[in-house]
């Protein structure tokens, strides 16, 4: 790589040493506070914005930084870029599909076990100077083998987790904005709206996009249709999920158990009272964190962004 001189991209960070290394020679990275503020330089515009974590990016933030040519997001999900703004303004947005659905199925089937089997809190005592003797009749959890699996969000992640669930003998359901007769055929999953499937289903993985539709799509109503013996698995984003809705329900064992790879806000205050509860099981935003999908993701990233200096199409680009 090779320019007549360094660009400017500010980033969220801090970045993971391989996103920085290969671009050594062709990129000069900037703080986030420069998006937040416009700070102007005498040392040239701001040529483009890496998205490592979630930081927010809108069109009033982009009009701040009138040079930039390429906005490139480390991972697949963009609901913190204004999408429609960025593509008002002539600049494309990459980011890295079809990378980590194994990694977050993976994840998803970690939570659905941890939380049927009560891993979490069965590692707690287990370490604890309370075991000090075996007890065949003490915290006994759910099966998950031969048990109902209903699927919100029949995407690539969501045929992943299907796939996994096939292994366990388990009756899949699944509901999407639009039927997905491929997996039918090829998974024998069945099609059911929401609401049966929530009163039908042992375990429920959203595995849905974040959009204005799916946002606090989960809430008491919700919780009251479920099986009182059902865990409710999240591998999305948290806000899909009414945060305060899930409290009362884990409290009041309206279902029996949560799993939870994301929360809204994210992370929680540490002293929020879902923390407390032992029937949730929480990971801190793991879903595709494996060292060979990180790999990944940084290569398209940093391809995407080094392409979009250079001017030239992304490997990967959002649609509005």
């Amino acid at each position: 790589m090779s320019t007549d001189r360094l660009f400017r991209v500010v980033a969220d960070g801090p970045l993971a040493p391989v996103i920085t290394e290969t671009l050594a020679d062709l990129v000069e990275w900037l703080p986030w506070e420069v998006a937040i503020n416009g700070i102007a330089t005498m040392d040239g515009p701001i040529d483009g914005v890496y998205t490592y974590g979630h930081p927010h990016l809108d069109g009033a933030m982009l009009d701040r930084l009138p040079g930039v040519k390429v906005i490139s997001n480390y991972g697949v999900g963009v609901d913190h870029i204004n999408v429609s703004d960025a593509i008002a303004r002539g600049i494309p947005v990459g980011n890295t599909p079809g990378i980590l659905n194994g990694a977050t199925a993976d994840m998803a089937f970690t939570l659905l076990m941890a939380g049927a089997r009560r891993l979490m809190e069965g590692d707690r005592y287990a370490r604890s100077p309370e075991f000090t003797v075996y007890d065949p009749g003490y915290m006994l959890g759910r099966e998950v083998h031969g048990a109902t699996l209903g699927i919100i969000g029949m995407g690539r992640i969501g045929e992943q987790i299907a796939r996994r669930a096939s292994g366990f003998d388990m009756t899949v359901l699944y509901h999407n904005r639009n039927r997905n007769e491929s997996a039918e055929q090829t998974l024998g999953v069945r099609y059911s709206n929401r609401d049966d499937l929530l009163r039908q289903s042992d375990f429920v993985v959203l595995s849905v996009p974040l959009t204005a539709e799916t946002e606090g799509m989960i809430g008491s109503e919700e919780f009251a249709l479920m099986k009182s013996t059902a865990t409710l698995i999240n591998v999305a984003r948290g806000s899909v999920i009414q945060t305060q809705a899930l409290t009362a329900a884990l409290q009041q064992k309206t279902i029996y158990a949560a799993a939870l790879d994301v929360t809204d806000p994210e992370p929680l205050p540490r002293d929020h009272p879902l923390l407390a509860l032992d029937n949730l099981t929480i990971a801190p935003h793991l879903g595709s964190a494996t060292e060979q999908t990180r790999q990944r993701m940084a290569e398209i990233s940093i391809e995407n962004l080094r392409l979009g200096l250079l001017g030239e199409p992304l490997q990967h680009v959002v649609s509005a």
